[in-house]
């Protein structure tokens, strides 16, 4: 379907968006009119419109862009999979770096569904009467760690209810280990800002003062890491482990640059610290450059058996890479930061 622009007749004025597009494209669902809205392939007014809500008024333009159509189905591929526990109705995986979760574009093969839909073959029963794994959380491409992922409509519901309501009620347990900038002060908190996209780049999200969704992170520093002198100095960069009390994208990633600790590595929002690499001798700034990737792992993962109802908990070990950085930066030589 090729880009549009539509113009607001006068009759039109005081629609809410997503109702405007759809009524003068009925090829394209509601639903997606509003996921093409989110993900910012709407402008006008000089700017990109990411609320579906929005109220349209009288001799507006919209200019509404189209990206090509997914495939039909994700095929299977044989790429291999750490699997840490597996059973009728799920699987739990520990997810490498750089290995996306979903076939998107720039990313048609080559992801974890691709691989479960050749692992799990005819033991899928299916999500929503289609033969594919039922994904009920993501981690960004290039952060590692535990996963899990339903096999059945069962599974699908009760997991997605779970991470749904993440923990407030339930078992629901979701822990990440985080190589950050500096010392996070208090050394243990947390950060509570709502999350949105972010209002001129639509690749990043952002903290908002007005508008997105409700975010919670509670944080624990372990250990700090490279040299700092003196009683107010501080550490190169400290070991952080996350709790997540909300689901929202990139959450971890936004919340710590958001209070001045952005992840080591993460290019999207923590690209003003490039002066802190730079900063570091030599051998420490090739441990960093060479990871490729933000410092983030999802360390810990715990909820309830949609069918036992038992509780089970995995642990996925920090990888190499996030060791080296520890062992490059080396441990801090000055005053400890107390709990």
């Amino acid at each position: 379907m090729p880009d549009h622009s539509l113009t607001v007749n006068v009759e039109d004025g005081g629609l809410r968006l997503d109702r405007f597009i759809t009524a003068r494209l009925p090829d394209l669902s509601r639903a997606r009119v509003r996921v093409l809205i989110e993900d910012g392939h709407v402008n006008g007014l000089q700017r990109t419109i990411l609320e579906p809500d929005y109220r349209v008024k009288p001799a507006e333009v919209f200019h509404i862009n189209i990206p090509e159509a997914e495939p039909a189905e994700p095929q299977p591929e044989n790429i291999p999979l750490t699997i840490l526990y597996e059973d009728d109705e799920l699987i739990v995986i520990d997810k490498p770096a750089g290995l996306v979760v979903h076939p998107a574009p720039g990313h048609w093969t080559g992801t974890l569904v691709n691989a479960l839909l050749a692992h799990c073959g005819d033991s899928l029963s299916g999500i929503g009467g289609v033969k594919r794994p039922g994904i009920v959380h993501r981690l960004d491409k290039d952060t590692s760690g535990v996963m899990v992922v339903a096999k059945t409509d069962k599974a699908h519901r009760a997991l997605a209810a779970q991470f749904a309501d993440h923990g407030r009620e339930g078992a629901l347990l979701r822990r990440y280990q985080a190589l950050v900038w500096g010392a996070p002060s208090p050394w243990k908190g947390s950060v509570e800002a709502n999350i949105g996209r972010h209002p001129t780049n639509r690749l990043k999200m952002a903290v908002l003062k007005n508008g997105g969704k409700y975010a919670l992170t509670e944080y624990r520093g372990v250990k700090t890491l490279g040299d700092s002198i003196g009683k107010q100095a501080t550490p190169t960069a400290s070991l952080v482990e996350c709790t997540l009390k909300t689901g929202r994208t990139h959450q971890i990633r936004v919340h710590m640059t958001f209070i001045g600790h952005p992840v080591i590595g993460d290019e999207l929002y923590g690209s003003g610290f490039s002066s802190k690499t730079r900063a570091l001798s030599k051998e420490r700034q090739s441990v960093i450059l060479t990871q490729g990737r933000q410092a983030l792992h999802a360390a810990i993962l715990g909820f309830q058996n949609p069918v036992t109802k038992e509780y089970m908990q995995f642990v996925s070990e920090l990888p190499d890479d996030m060791r080296a950085i520890i062992e490059g930066l080396g441990s801090d030589n000055g005053t400890k930061l107390q709990n």
